[in-house]
């Protein structure tokens, strides 16, 4: 009887400490985010055709903008403005961890929106994200603060990694440019250019180069980089649909672009939209050229 007592007493003793344990355990994860590290969604989810953020004038947020703000003892200095803001750096991305958690702005981040982390730039802000790598192009607002990491410059929701294609390296090398909401829309949506009074937009700069080429053409992009237009340019003629792709130079503002066109075109242009948009070039516009 003695016997049974003593290991009834020992098995209650074990079942004890690894219930402590488990509790120790439990405490030590717990806080805000109930994962200890970020991950791909448990479940797969395709992000294709989630739609670039709509510029719109908002005013700026009540949380969020707080200058300056001190994280791991580095003090942060908001921008007063995000006007003519551009800048290249490293973007990384951040997923379900973060997901359903409110952002510093004070809304629910949803990793399959597309939106942004940046250290400095007011809340909110719509940027265009170019990948320098293979001239992805996406449109963001950015609602959070982060990364705060020497070596990051803006971190993207899941959706907007994957838009991307930078999802397998987990970083990126990206130019940041912010967008005015006010000077947003006036063809820049295609939809404008086709479904709107017929008139077409001429290209605000002055060549630097031989085009002999006239008419119709799509913009896919403007690019700092003569390099990333090549790239985007050997990308694209799988979708042109015959149509010759052409890497224009213009200056504009003393810098020198580097124009992307499609073209001339003949015809409706819808199709051919809808191909480079799915190409990852959200916002191309039809011009006229001369």
């Amino acid at each position: 009887m003695n016997y049974l007592r003593a290991m009834l007493l020992l098995v209650g003793l074990s079942l004890l400490v690894s219930g402590c344990s488990s509790v120790g355990e439990k405490e030590e994860n717990a806080g805000r985010y109930s994962m200890k590290h970020d991950r791909y969604p448990s479940t797969p989810v395709d992000v294709s055709s989630v739609p670039d953020a709509v510029p719109r004038i908002e005013p700026k947020s009540r949380g969020g903008n707080k200058s300056p703000y001190r994280v791991l003892g580095q003090n942060y200095y908001v921008l007063g403005s995000a006007s003519g803001y551009r800048e290249r750096g490293v973007a990384s991305w951040y997923g379900e961890k973060f997901h359903g958690h409110l952002t510093s702005n004070g809304e629910t981040y949803d990793m399959y929106k597309m939106s942004a982390a940046h250290k400095t730039l007011p809340l909110p802000t719509f940027a265009r994200i170019t990948n320098l790598d293979n001239g992805r192009q996406v449109i963001v607002r950015v609602n959070d603060r982060g990364p705060f990491h020497d070596d990051r410059l803006i971190d993207l929701s899941y959706a907007a990694a994957a838009r991307l294609d930078m999802l397998g390296h987990g970083t990126a090398r990206v130019e940041v440019e912010a967008i005015d909401p006010a000077s947003w829309g006036s063809g820049t949506v295609l939809a404008a250019a086709e479904q709107g009074s017929g008139a077409m937009h001429n290209a605000p700069a002055q060549s630097n180069g031989d085009m002999d080429a006239t008419g119709r053409f799509l913009q896919v992009g403007a690019y700092s980089s003569n390099s990333t237009a090549q790239r985007v340019q050997n990308q694209l003629v799988a979708y042109a649909n015959g149509a010759p792709v052409m890497v224009h130079e213009v200056e504009r503002d003393g810098r020198q672009l580097y124009r992307v066109l499609i073209g001339p075109l003949e015809g409706s242009a819808a199709e051919l939209i809808s191909q480079v948009q799915a190409a990852g070039h959200p916002a191309p516009i039809l011009i006229d050229y001369p």
